[in-house]
């Protein structure tokens, strides 16, 4: 079975509101094993509402509306429904009676406004889906052989209506047991054409390989790296995660250690993992990313097991006195080293993480804006400093500066290989 989303809203059209629900039936969807291959927004017109269903219902057998069923002049999907199915509106007794019960509750002063009314207007020929938290009530409306649901735009009351009513119904007209399963590798290190390049024989020879086969999708992620989607359809949990763990294996092999990260795990968490499996701690010293590495670490869940903390050493003043950089320049690999070495002293960490450069807007020592040195101090091994130049502005220099710091580490750990 195929289903699409319609999402109705101005508000959606114009960036005053995110539509978070499409993204969210979406996942419903695959979890079902039911395809999603298109999802649409349209304004608050009746014309052209109906237009979009029409199309939705010309290349899929389910579609799934969110919004337009409030009160107001501009919720207009009942009548955009009415008009596809090609029957009148009729005001509903029940419905009208469950809408005024909700105000009920909420004193004399609170009189249902005349508005309302209108939520209990139903296509004739559809089956009403009740409100158990809101007023609009949802639709569950029959064209042919095919069915659109119309449910109301308030997230919570959507969550509700597809959990207890939609999947249900989708699930028994579908007739299938199927799910939809990804998994998503992060990567850190290659462009999105340099991964794609190096991934193109296992992309081409999934192509040829037919049903039951992952896709794979490239999605840019910005500060974030790169990450490849790994999507598969199966007939089950068990054999969705066979065919996902097998196509993992082989990516990694082409990839290797540029892959940091599965699905929501991230590069910090990654790095939380291998100081726990060496039994070591970690110290940073940060000079132009000014804290952001430290942010970062801190939002791990159970850091305080492998992070000592950090120094901000933004004035040069301050990098000699506090972590024992000698006098010269500070935008070098031996300053670099000497901060990584100086945290892991002044913090009493096994492991210590430096970053010096420069930001922007100007040079300075003579070195150019997108200048980064990472400094590195780790158990066994003289403290040394890794020298990478980055693009973009201030800000976006910053932020590379910190995810490239981190993954620095991490490569050195994994070279490192485990101590215990």
């Amino acid at each position: 079975m195929r289903a699409e989303v319609v999402a109705v809203g101005t508000e959606l059209l114009l960036g005053q509101v995110v539509d978070t629900n499409s993204a969210w039936i979406g996942e419903r969807l695959a979890l079902l094993g039911i395809d999603c291959n298109f999802q649409t927004r349209v304004g608050d017109n009746v014309a052209r509402i109906a237009s979009a269903l029409h199309v939705a219902l010309g290349r899929s057998e389910a579609v799934i509306i969110c919004g337009g069923l409030g009160p107001t002049q501009d919720d207009l999907t009942r009548e955009a429904i009415a008009q596809v199915m090609n029957v009148p509106l009729h005001r509903d007794a029940d419905v009208m009676a469950a809408v005024r019960d909700r105000f009920v509750p909420r004193g004399p002063s609170r009189k249902m406004p005349v508005s309302n009314e209108r939520q209990a207007d139903v296509p004739e020929g559809a089956m009403v889906i009740p409100q158990t938290m809101g007023t609009a009530p949802g639709l569950i409306c029959l064209v042919g052989n095919k069915v659109m649901y119309a449910l109301p735009g308030v997230p919570y009351e959507l969550y509700d209506m597809m959990e207890r009513a939609v999947l249900p119904d989708l699930r028994r007209r579908s007739g299938q047991a199927a799910v939809i399963r990804s998994r998503t590798l992060r990567t850190w290190g290659y462009t999105e054409s340099g991964l794609a390049e190096l991934v193109e024989g296992r992309v081409e020879a999934l192509e040829a390989g037919g049903v039951g086969v992952p896709t794979i999708a490239f999605l840019a992620s910005g500060v974030e790296g790169i990450k490849l989607r790994l999507t598969v359809k199966a007939a089950d949990d068990e054999t969705a995660k066979e065919v996902l763990d097998a196509e993992e294996a082989e990516l990694r092999a082409l990839l290797g250690e540029s892959v940091f990260a599965v699905d929501e795990e991230t590069m910090e968490g990654a790095i939380g993992q291998l100081l726990l499996e060496r039994g070591w701690s970690l110290g940073v010293g940060e000079s132009l990313t000014g804290g952001l590495v430290a942010a970062r670490v801190v939002a791990v869940a159970g850091a305080s097991a492998w992070f000592r903390g950090a120094v901000v050493a933004y004035d040069a003043a301050v990098k000699r006195s506090v972590l024992g950089v000698a006098d010269g320049p500070v935008v070098t690999r031996e300053a670099a080293a000497a901060m990584a070495e100086g945290a892991r002293q002044v913090l009493g960490a096994d492991v210590g993480l430096a970053t010096t450069g420069v930001a922007g807007p100007a040079e300075q020592e003579g070195r150019p804006v997108g200048t980064v040195v990472v400094g590195l101090a780790v158990p066994g091994s003289i403290p040394d400093g890794v020298e990478l130049r980055l693009p973009g502005d201030r800000e976006r220099v910053r932020q590379l500066a910190t995810i490239s710091a981190l993954n620095v580490l991490r490569c050195r750990l994994l070279a490192i290989g485990q101590i215990r």
